[in-house]
């Protein structure tokens, strides 16, 4: 009676068994495809030969599946035709929409390679209190060891002393070192002001990569002066005024990460974020690092937590660039947004236009090792695709209706910038209708 009590019932639904099944009729699907477009179009290019025989034509063929009917209210499974996985051929661009989104990428990657500045790595030390980090990171790091022994003798701990570093470091970062502007305080008497517009750069705001300028005039009837908000790209500059908003916070940390010996991408989503990668030695990987948020590893944070629809995410570094957006973007029917700037292939042929140009100095043996990981990330970004098939198939029971296999990780709205800003933006946790535009971050 106790095996029995012990074994699942036979009609137990199974998740994974269904996942064989949608991948086997995918498959068959494709065959079948590829099948018909190989036959004649029209009666007159019919081959001359006979036709096999139906016994013969079933043993050539795979046989077509029908397809189970659904319940009126079951869940639709995406279509065929937006989940084959067939290899893209780099195509360069062409149309004037493409070239322009091909120079605006090639303009892009050149922001991370100001962290290789020798003197800016100085200056960047200069400011990190390193005792203090060091400190942290090693009670950190010791802490992750003990716990993998107690797990095992060949258990691992989930990160290294140098995830540890760049985790202390962006503690320091978001709780000390870095302040977040929405509208700056008057110069004179401090009180609130409010914003007038954009004005042009002046030259000293030019030398600092300031270009654009906001100005801001003070509440205050009495006093009613004026503040000026450049917002500077240089990041020695961010090391003195230590203050922004989303591209002043990836841009200085992102510099200090290169200073502490982190591998550093600088990440640009079209929808007006940026943030940081850092690559991690102890998992092989790239990880999903946010100043503004103080987030750790939490690449669903902007679908998912603040709910926004995203196109294309971009991370750019001394090596290349890499779309990314497969790691940010789980559940493209939901939270994706449409990807018109150009053709996948030419997407592509752009990447591997940066990574050449990037690469171009690369001895031998680094360029082999970037190349190992850019076919282990395309591998991690892939398994997103289909971990995210799964997980939609093992929602739904054999009814049809969803199924209940475990909660969803919440993941929490934004926390930086004022409330009335991240709402303006449809950053504050829920979606905004699809005919509303986001400000950008200069409004």
């Amino acid at each position: 009676m106790a095996d029995q009590d012990s074994q699942p019932p036979s009609d137990q639904f199974n998740p994974h068994h269904l996942t064989q099944q949608f991948e086997q009729l995918l498959r068959t699907r494709r065959l079948n495809a590829l099948t018909d477009r190989g036959r004649p179009r029209h009666p007159a290019q019919a081959s001359p030969y006979p036709s096999p025989t139906p016994s013969r034509q079933s043993s050539l063929h795979a046989p077509h599946l029908p397809p189970r009917p659904a319940p009126n209210n079951a869940p639709t499974l995406p279509s065929y035709s937006s989940l084959r996985n067939m290899p893209k051929i780099p195509s360069p661009p062409q149309d004037a929409s493409s070239l322009r989104f091909r120079n605006l990428l090639i303009s892009l990657s050149s922001n991370p390679t100001a962290y290789e500045n020798p003197g800016l790595l100085d200056e960047a030390l200069a400011v990190i209190p390193l005792e203090r980090i060091y400190g942290e990171a090693e009670d950190e790091s010791q802490l992750l060891q003990a716990k993998a022994a107690s797990i095992g003798p060949n258990a691992k701990p989930e990160w290294g002393y140098q995830d540890c570093v760049i985790r202390a470091l962006l503690k320091w970062f978001k709780r000390t070192f870095f302040s977040f502007v929405n509208n700056p305080p008057c110069p004179v008497c401090a009180a609130p002001t409010v914003a007038l517009g954009m004005t042009p750069p002046t030259a000293d705001e030019k030398a600092g990569s300031a270009t654009r300028v906001e100005l801001y005039r003070c509440s205050a009837n009495e006093c009613r002066a004026f503040e000026r908000f450049p917002r500077y790209g240089d990041v020695w500059i961010l090391l003195q005024t230590r203050r922004g908003r989303c591209g002043e916070w990836a841009n200085c940390f992102s510099m200090l990460c290169r200073a502490v010996g982190g591998r550093v991408r600088w990440v640009w989503n079209a929808e007006d974020h940026v943030w940081t990668e850092v690559y991690s030695e102890q998992q092989k990987r790239w990880v999903h690092v946010d100043a503004c948020e103080e987030a750790w590893d939490n690449p669903r944070l902007y679908t998912e937590g603040w709910g926004k629809k995203m196109s294309y995410c971009v991370a750019f570094s001394p090596d290349g660039a890499t779309d990314v957006t497969r790691r940010y973007v789980r559940d493209a029917a939901k939270h994706g947004a449409d990807r018109n700037r150009c053709p996948e292939e030419v997407l592509v042929w752009i990447m591997d236009e940066i990574k050449k140009i990037r690469r171009e100095n690369l001895s031998k043996e680094d360029r082999r090792r970037v190349i190992i990981e850019d076919h282990r990330e395309e591998k991690e970004l892939r398994g997103y695709v289909v971990r995210a098939l799964a997980a939609e198939i093992g929602r739904i029971n054999l009814s049809g209706q969803p199924s209940a296999l475990g909660d969803e990780q919440k993941v929490p709205a934004r926390v930086s910038g004022a409330q009335a800003w991240r709402e303006a933006r449809g950053e504050a946790g829920h979606h905004p209708p699809d005919n509303d535009q986001p400000p950008r971050e200069g409004q």
